[in-house]
């Protein structure tokens, strides 16, 4: 059988106040039998003593006991004396043998001068009473001694009384709590009840459901979160269907290419002398496709949890020089200056192949946008002492304002027809980027459209010159 949230919760006040009330009534009772008990017996004993002061020595006389006999009959007491302390419990209204009103023990302990306390039941009361007995010395002989006693009834008739007020009381407040407390309860689950529903909705495919705005509470904090989780979802999976779309259509170009063109070799269509055109347009897509394949490849593996680098300490600037190296000649056919400026102490622990995947993308980036004549100048310098600055600035055309913050983005281009027709993917800027975030730097881009753009990566460095 399932139990619903607020019925848990309702049986969680139940036995919540049932136990405090039970623990409030024997801690009550308890704490003011204590306090009542401890009252007595330290009035009882200063009583005593007072009287026995009147007490001049010898024998105790007649007189002396009739003084304490009258006095008994005005105070809230039974106090007695006796000559003999083996006469003491012929004095009492009930039945006692004098050893359980005066012990061995207590009897030396009154020879030591010092009173004797003692609380018990007695079956013909039945109930308990507190007693005192203040000796009476003359020299280190017990003349007799005063005897107070108390029965406990008042105490017993008094916590039955506020027992059962209290009892009702707890009752009459409990029936109040739960009706109020469900109706509580009630308002404030209604909207976990909603939020179940909308993530019932959610999980359906729903990617739109929101729950309402709720009080600044956990309650209210928790639907804030579950819109934010809602959108977040629908987000991401706008941007996988845009992710799909962009992939079908990256693919669907160069297998059209590659379709049409094979098409018209075999069928005959294609003149001889532009077989050897059609192949190399073929060998071209296909390379392309191995590229956007490889390229989305890597992006899956670098945002894996599973995937790690091979870090090794290497000289940044060799890595970059050889990175320059592999892209000298496609500078030199487009007509582009390439210039640097390399500090070459800065070390720094990274993975080499990855390091010069990222500058490879970069500077392919760079000789693509920038026109015949322009320069592409790649720096190496410190920043801030512990990380080493690479940048690659060009002379190009620049990034648009509204373009630069989706620039990362995959497959997000600029200029889309003349980045298709030059064989870029899409896909180098997010490879780059993470990649970077991968050795604990940072990926930044500054443009202006007309005057260029400058790519800037900050890796963590263990050794540098800062002279």
């Amino acid at each position: 059988m399932k139990i619903g949230l607020s019925r848990k919760m309702s049986i969680a006040l139940l036995l919540a106040f049932t136990v405090t009330t039970l623990y409030a009534s024997l801690f009550s009772y308890f704490l003011y039998e204590r306090l009542y008990v401890d009252s007595l017996k330290t009035e009882m004993l200063e009583t005593g003593i007072r009287l026995a002061r009147s007490y001049d020595g010898g024998v105790v006389t007649e007189s002396f006991i009739d003084e304490v006999n009258w006095f008994g009959e005005k105070s809230q007491f039974e106090v007695f004396a006796v000559k003999n302390p083996r006469e003491l419990s012929m004095c009492l209204p009930f039945e006692m043998d004098y050893q359980s009103l005066i012990s061995g023990e207590d009897r030396e302990t009154l020879l030591k001068g010092d009173p004797v306390y003692k609380k018990g039941h007695v079956e013909r009361l039945d109930r308990d009473v507190i007693s005192v007995v203040i000796p009476l010395l003359e020299g280190k002989r017990l003349e007799g001694v005063i005897y107070l006693y108390y029965p406990l009834a008042n105490l017993s008739d008094m916590i039955l009384h506020y027992s059962v007020y209290w009892l009702g009381g707890a009752i009459l407040f409990l029936l109040i709590a739960l009706t109020l407390g469900n109706k509580w309860l009630k308002r404030a689950i209604r909207p976990l009840k909603k939020m179940q529903t909308a993530a019932k909705e959610l999980s359906d495919g729903n990617l739109s459901v929101r729950v309402g705005d709720y009080s600044d509470d956990e309650i209210g904090q928790l639907a804030h979160t579950f819109n934010e989780m809602a959108e977040s979802i629908q987000k991401e999976d706008e941007k996988k269907k845009e992710f799909l779309a962009n992939v079908s259509h990256e693919l669907r170009t160069p297998l059209s290419y590659i379709k049409g063109y094979t098409e018209a070799i075999q069928t005959g269509v294609a003149a001889p002398e532009d077989t050897e055109k059609y192949n190399q347009i073929i060998l071209r897509e296909t390379e392309r496709m191995e590229r956007l394949v490889d390229d989305l490849l890597d992006l899956v593996k670098f945002e894996s949890n599973e995937f790690t680098l091979n870090k090794m300490p290497i000289p940044l600037a060799q890595t970059i020089e050889e990175s320059m190296e592999k892209v000298k000649q496609r500078v030199l056919k487009n007509g582009i200056k390439l210039e640097r400026k390399l500090n070459y102490e800065l070390i720094a622990e990274v993975d080499e192949e990855r390091l010069e995947q990222m500058l490879l993308n970069l500077l392919d980036n760079a000789i693509r946008h920038t026109k015949k004549d322009g320069t592409i100048t790649v720096s190496l310098t410190v920043k801030d002492a512990r990380f080493a600055l690479i940048t690659i600035a060009d002379t190009g055309q620049g990034i648009p304002a509204e373009d630069l913050k989706k620039i990362t983005e995959r497959f997000y281009r600029v200029h889309k027809a003349r980045t298709r027709k030059e064989g870029g993917t899409g896909l180098g800027l997010p490879i780059v980027e993470s990649l970077t975030k991968l050795h604990g730097g940072s990926f930044q881009i500054e443009s202006e459209v007309g005057r260029g753009t400058t790519v800037s990566i900050s890796l963590p460095i263990i050794s540098a010159s800062f002279q």
